[in-house]
């Protein structure tokens, strides 16, 4: 198996065993989207999470995802939205030759399949169609997953998430990991890609971001517009944020207003959404490829301690142990 002139990704699950080892040798990292099937209101399918994560997996390697070559568009649009018209007119580039850099060959990629089922929050646990792990058995579980991948020879793996939640229990798997094996582990969450301030930009004074909000509803309708049902549902407010610049992540039983969404749908359009997916898409692009350019990790360490030989003198013995004192070794056991 080949990549393009252009670089991109190619399937894990298509590479014959026999070709595995020299495709890895010959790839510059591997792709894992991590998403989620959870309810999003009655106008967002249950596996938004991972259409956004296979979709921007995809434009990691500046392909086409499935969802958009079924029904999405991947031109972005042009005129309003200022710095993300911009950003979406670099992505358009940046898609036709494979990298950030125009004319140069982007890197290769091996994309594995989704990581579809993950740990949901008590917010959306109750409402139908979430499939939720508990934590503890998802974080063992990613961390087998990407363990799998790195052994299989993939040490650069980049990890596309679509669904908040994923970000603690994936970085959980991934320090774990990085202990065992030597490896470069790379979370993106897609949501994080488009700032607030451009979220301002695109839709106005009004919230656009939040679960199944106007921000992840256009992201949805940027790769796959058949998925959504804009008249199923009217504007659900959500609750206002705290009035502080400062970072903090709050976690509560139930916000109200709470639907196991919220958001002010209108807001939310397929213009939108292309803008978006170019944007993003973009930035990811440029962050796998200062990532695969910088130099790898050094093997994990079994001995955190000094050598002793290297730092000085060993430190001196204390008294020997008196007889029948349980630390003394006798008959060759302890």
């Amino acid at each position: 198996m080949t990549w393009p002139t252009g670089g991109g990704l190619l399937p894990a699950t298509r590479i014959p065993g026999g070709e595995l080892a020299a495709v890895a040798a010959a790839a510059d990292y591997a792709v894992l989207p991590v998403g989620a099937v959870e309810w999003h209101g009655p106008h967002l399918p249950l596996g938004t999470d991972l259409i956004l994560a296979e979709g921007f997996a995809a434009e990691a390697g500046g392909t086409s995802s499935p969802a958009a070559e079924a029904g999405g568009t991947s031109s972005p649009a042009a005129g309003a939205g200022g710095a993300v018209a911009s950003a979406a007119g670099s992505a358009s580039a940046a898609s036709s030759s494979g990298d950030t850099t125009t004319g140069s060959p982007g890197p290769r990629g091996v994309l594995f399949p989704a990581v579809p089922y993950a740990a949901c929050p008590g917010q959306t646990r109750p409402w139908p169609g979430t499939v939720s792990i508990r934590p503890e058995i998802a974080v063992g579980y990613l961390a087998d997953v990407i363990e799998g991948i790195v052994a299989a020879g993939f040490p650069r793996l980049l990890i596309v998430n679509g669904h908040d939640a994923n970000m603690s229990t994936v970085r959980a798997a991934m320090e774990w990991v990085s202990g065992r094996r030597t490896a470069s582990l790379l979370l993106v969450n897609w949501f994080q890609l488009v700032t607030p301030a451009e979220t301002t930009e695109l839709y106005g004074p009004l919230t656009a971001r939040g679960h199944g909000g106007a921000y992840e509803t256009s992201g949805v309708l940027g790769f796959d517009p058949g998925a959504v049902r804009l008249d199923a549902v009217t504007d659900l407010p959500p609750k206002p944020k705290l009035p502080v610049g400062h970072p903090y992540v709050l976690v509560e039983s139930r916000p109200d207003p709470w639907q196991g969404w919220s958001g002010h749908i209108s807001l939310a359009s397929e213009a939108a959404g292309r803008q978006v997916r170019a944007t993003a898409g973009a930035r990811l692009r440029e962050i796998v490829a200062a990532w695969v350019a910088a130099p790898p990790p050094a093997p994990p360490t079994a001995d955190p301690l000094p050598d002793a030989a290297a730092d000085g003198p060993a430190p001196t013995a204390g008294p020997a142990p008196a007889a029948g004192d349980p630390t003394t070794v006798t008959g060759g056991e302890r």
